[in-house]
């Protein structure tokens, strides 16, 4: 069964940095544009970033200049550089392989890994 799995949050001060590793199985990076997406407490889930298979990406108005979302084809894994980090950005994060050009997630959500920001 594909899964994807989540790691790397973590608790950090405000400014610091955290990388978010997805790993996932070959066919379903190779196919599909993938996406972080987070979900704080009392919101619903929301986009931070995606990656097509081309490599172009796309970001949240509110982590752009401090996030950058890569994939490592040879490792099979997603990554998200978040930098800069601020007390709003406190969530369980989320990845999932997407259908390209679509909203369409392939896989059930997981787990996810909690970031916790201090101020």
């Amino acid at each position: 069964q594909v899964q994807l799995v989540e790691s790397g949050g973590g608790l950090v001060q405000a400014g610091g940095s955290l990388r978010l590793s997805c790993a996932t199985s070959e066919d379903i990076l190779r196919l599909s544009t993938m996406g972080w997406y987070r979900q704080a407490p009392g919101k619903q889930r929301e986009l931070v970033a995606r990656i097509t298979r081309g490599g172009i990406t796309n970001y949240a108005d509110s982590v752009k200049g401090r996030f950058t979302i890569s994939r490592d084809n040879a490792k099979n894994t997603v990554y998200l550089q978040m930098n800069s980090l601020k007390p709003e950005d406190t969530a369980v994060y989320y990845c999932n392989a997407f259908v390209p050009d679509t909203q369409i997630a392939r896989l059930r959500w997981g787990q996810g890994t909690q970031v916790t920001v201090s101020s």
